[in-house]
């Protein structure tokens, strides 16, 4: 599988704009999720990685 966009393009997202795009999700994600849904392992590990690296940034 071909990625369609390049590393470069990646770049030109600023974190701002990249913060703004992940809460979004967020926020879809958990309007479409019902609260006794569990995650699984693999997405809980993701999310741990993802505030991981929101807290390096800081």
């Amino acid at each position: 599988m071909t990625p369609t966009h390049t590393n470069n393009d990646l770049d030109q997202i600023d974190h701002k704009t990249c913060r703004y795009i992940c809460d979004a999700v967020g926020e879809r994600l958990q309007q479409s999720m019902r609260p006794e849904t569990s995650l699984s392992s693999h997405l809980q590990q993701l999310l741990d990685e993802l505030r991981r690296r929101e807290n390096d940034h800081h």
